[in-house]
C-alpha cells in the first residue's frame, strides 16, 4: 500500500517580486516527497485560495517579505474557512517581525518561519500537523 503525498501549495501573496525564498522552500519540500504546486509571483488571497481548492492541497505555504502578512496572511485563512477547506494547514514565513507572530497565530496560521530557519524544520512542522 502506498502512503499519499503531502500536497503543498507555496503562494506568494502580495507585491513583493523576490521568490527566491519560496523557491528553495518548493523544492526542499519536494526533495522530501511532497508533491508541490508553485502560484509564482503576486497572488491575491482569492487566487491562492482558489488554487489550493481546484488542486486539492493539504498545505498552504506562503512566502511574503513585502510587510503585508498581517492582511495577507488571515485573508488566505478566512477565505479557505469560508470555501469548507478549514481542514488545509496554512503556514507562513519571510521578513515577519516576531511582534506579528502570535497575532498570525491567532487568526489561524499554523506556524511562522522568518529567515534562517532551516528548511528541515519547516519540513518536519508539515509532516506532524498536516490535517488531513
Amino acid at each position: 500500500m502506498t502512503e499519499k503525498r503531502i500536497r503543498v501549495l507555496v503562494a506568494k501573496p502580495g507585491l513583493d517580486g523576490h521568490d527566491r525564498g519560496a523557491k528553495v522552500v518548493a523544492r526542499a519540500l519536494r526533495d522530501a516527497g511532497m508533491e508541490v504546486i508553485y502560484t509564482g509571483l503576486r497572488q491575491t488571497p482569492e487566487q491562492i485560495v482558489a488554487a489550493a481548492i481546484q488542486e486539492d492541497v493539504d498545505v498552504v505555504a506562503m512566502s511574503i517579505l513585502s510587510g503585508a502578512h498581517n492582511h495577507l496572511f488571515p485573508r488566505v485563512v478566512e477565505l479557505l474557512k469560508e470555501k469548507g477547506a478549514d481542514d488545509v494547514l496554512v503556514v507562513g514565513g519571510g521578513v515577519i517581525p516576531d511582534a506579528d507572530i502570535p497575532f498570525l497565530k491567532e487568526k489561524g496560521v499554523a506556524e511562522i518561519f522568518t529567515p534562517g530557519t532551516p528548511t528541515s524544520v519547516s519540513i518536519e512542522f508539515i509532516k506532524n500537523n498536516v490535517k488531513r
